[in-house]
């Protein structure tokens, strides 16, 4: 037996700096961490609150329903918390209508129990309840089992109304600490969306102008970058996903009503940036396309020349895409005009890459040669940082001149 660290001990040392990780990052800053720990913290606060309400101060016979209720509508946000809420209470008032109407008509057998599930897993199909569907079958079944357990028609209805308002009670216990307990505001997931996308652009226009610039790579670098900017998808979905929560953080939420939010320069420029970026994205998709083409020895040498001009736009507009990365509400006027200035360098460089085909009299319109692929994606290229430019510079400025903007 050796004195080393076995393998399980690094593992489990692993873990916890993980887990100590995980924590610093929840006191340190605002992020995931911190929304995690505030929806548990808030979800406890609701299920306590409803708790008391139905247990200790109603004297329900199932307490149980309003706890649950306020925790499984607490969102991440106060407009899903409020939509989520409509829907699962109509879902519970049908399942429990349901239970009622075959429970009075038919009884409390098998076979009014197996009707009873199927009427209401139909009607949990229903486009409107959304994700809350299933709660239609739920809350028949714990309607049915409810009906069972009394007696007498009064005690019955009793009991399934208690049901009802008991989820009422929940949803509105749970909705309320939403609203009342730092409801949510997520003005800077649209931003970290751009950050993400931005990145993965910068670093792969940062990793390719290098490269081209020595002459030009081997076919296994080239698909390298054909594979990188093909798995650009999933951070696309996350991106756009980021930006919904965004604009849903802004609706029913009262901390959007203080002076200092309301010359924010809302979500519109940044759907356009992230339209953009996810434009460009593909444009330099078809860029490593163009570049993982084969070739011959006679061509890698005609290629050297162009590939350098090439490789200084890439290099400028690397430095575009990574203004993105650092892209702040705050400060977006200045970063703006900074944009402005790094996208004319961009076009000088995209003109120079025109130029140099001409001098070298390269075959543009050849579909077996890439150097029209390459032109024409850089000029595309060009296109959409001119248009993020021009975006970012609208809003900003509109959002500096707004009344109760900050100064920035």
């Amino acid at each position: 037996m050796t004195g080393g660290t076995t393998t399980d001990e690094r593992k489990g040392t692993g873990r916890l700096a993980a887990v100590a990780q995980w924590w610093r990052r929840a006191f340190s800053y605002n992020g995931d961490e911190r929304d995690t720990l505030l929806v548990i913290g808030k979800s406890a606060l609701a299920a306590g609150l409803a708790w008391l309400t139905a247990h200790d101060v109603l004297g329900a016979r199932s307490p149980a329903f309003a706890p649950f209720s306020a925790v499984l509508i607490m969102q991440v946000t106060v407009y899903r918390s409020v939509v989520q809420s409509l829907r699962y209470v109509g879902a519970v008032v049908a399942g429990v209508l349901v239970q009622a109407g075959l429970g009075f008509l038919a009884g409390p057998d098998l076979l009014t129990f197996v009707l009873v599930a199927l009427i209401a897993l139909t009607i949990g199909r229903w486009h409107v309840l959304g994700a809350q569907g299933p709660q239609v079958a739920t809350a028949a079944f714990f309607a049915f089992a409810t009906y069972t357990s009394s007696s007498g028609d009064s005690q019955r209805l009793r009991a399934l109304g208690e049901i009802v308002l008991l989820v009422l009670i929940g949803c509105a216990i749970g909705t309320a600490v939403n609203v009342l307990v730092s409801p949510p505001l997520r003005y800077r997931s649209a931003e970290y969306g751009i950050h993400s996308l931005a990145r993965t652009l910068h670093d792969l226009l940062a990793e390719m102008s290098p490269v081209l610039a020595e002459g030009v790579p081997d076919q296994d670098t080239t698909g390298g970058w054909r594979i990188r900017a093909a798995r650009t998808g999933e951070m696309i979905a996350q991106a756009r996903a980021g930006l919904v929560a965004s604009k849903e953080s802004l609706q029913l939420n009262p901390r959007r009503l203080p002076r200092r939010y309301r010359g924010h320069p809302g979500f519109q420029g940044y759907e356009s940036v992230l339209g953009a970026l996810e434009r460009t994205l593909y444009q330099v998709a078809a860029v490593t396309r163009g570049l993982d083409r084969s070739r011959d020895e006679d061509e890698d040498e005609a290629r050297r020349p162009f590939l350098r001009r090439y490789a200084a736009f890439l290099e400028s507009a690397a430095a575009v895409a990574e203004v993105l990365t650092t892209l702040d509400e705050t400060t977006l006027l200045a970063q703006a005009k900074r944009l402005e200035r790094l996208t004319g360098e961009a076009e000088a460089r995209r003109d120079e890459v025109v130029e140099e085909t001409r001098r070298l009299s390269l075959p543009l319109a050849d579909p077996s040669a890439p150097y029209g692929i390459l032109v024409t994606e850089a000029t595309r290229l060009q296109e959409e940082f001119r248009y993020t430019c021009q975006v970012l510079l609208d809003v900003a400025q509109n959002a500096d001149g707004a009344p109760g903007a900050s100064r920035r």
